[in-house]
């Protein structure tokens, strides 16, 4: 399965409760890179000088260790797939290394949010600098102005929540990943469920395409 769809729409809270609820191993390319490198395989190891330098690992690195990944035992019953690809050419190229291996993707789960709430969701998103803590101006805030709850930590915003930095982050979204929406509903295999409710709600919808199969 792969997950996906514009920053702020939820991604991370829905890929926890599905691998939760279908015990489908949740893979992100974070994951994917550190446990390749934890491991010291072939791979893990041609990526480590990218991953350091925060450069973007190559896609055919990528997906070599993602069938790596799917190798392993506790992964033999399939994966939600959650942050690749983002392009259309990492698509492709993900559906061709499948192939080879007898494998290929069976649902494609895109979750659907107006940009005027991914820009609330994001810009009004506040850290805490000392426990990491998440705040948000619509849905929890502080009970003192600007301090954790937890810790009394200063809150701050993060650079890339600033509301410039959210509306870029959306450009590149539309411009490089919506293109995968035509794709995979072209291969029959997209379900587009609509983020602008609660997480219940979604959660329920994306387990109902889950149990299709």
């Amino acid at each position: 399965m792969i997950l996906f769809g514009p920053p702020g729409a939820g991604k991370g809270t829905q890929a926890a409760i599905l691998a939760e609820k279908t015990g489908l191993v949740h893979i992100t390319t974070g994951e994917l890179f550190r446990e390749a490198i934890r491991k010291e395989t072939e791979l893990g190891r041609q990526a480590k000088p990218y991953y350091d330098r925060g450069d973007l690992v190559p896609d055919a690195l990528t997906i070599g260790m993602l069938l790596e990944r799917l190798a392993e035992e506790d992964a033999v019953h399939g994966c939600l797939l959650d942050g690749f690809p983002r392009t259309l050419e990492q698509a492709t190229a993900l559906d061709d290394a499948l192939i080879g291996q007898g494998q290929a993707i069976d649902k494609v789960l895109c979750i659907q949010v107006p940009e005027d709430e991914l820009l609330g969701r994001l810009a009004g998103r506040w850290t805490c600098r000392g426990c990491g803590d998440v705040y948000h101006r619509q849905s929890r805030w502080p009970k003192v102005e600007g301090r954790c709850d937890r810790c009394g930590g200063e809150l701050y915003q993060r650079d890339d929540d600033q509301p410039e930095a959210v509306r870029r982050r959306l450009e590149v979204y539309s411009r490089q990943t919506a293109p995968l929406i035509d794709y995979y509903r072209g291969q029959g295999k997209l379900v587009e469920v609509d983020g602008y409710r609660s997480v219940d709600e979604v959660s329920g919808e994306l387990q109902a395409a889950l149990k299709e199969l």
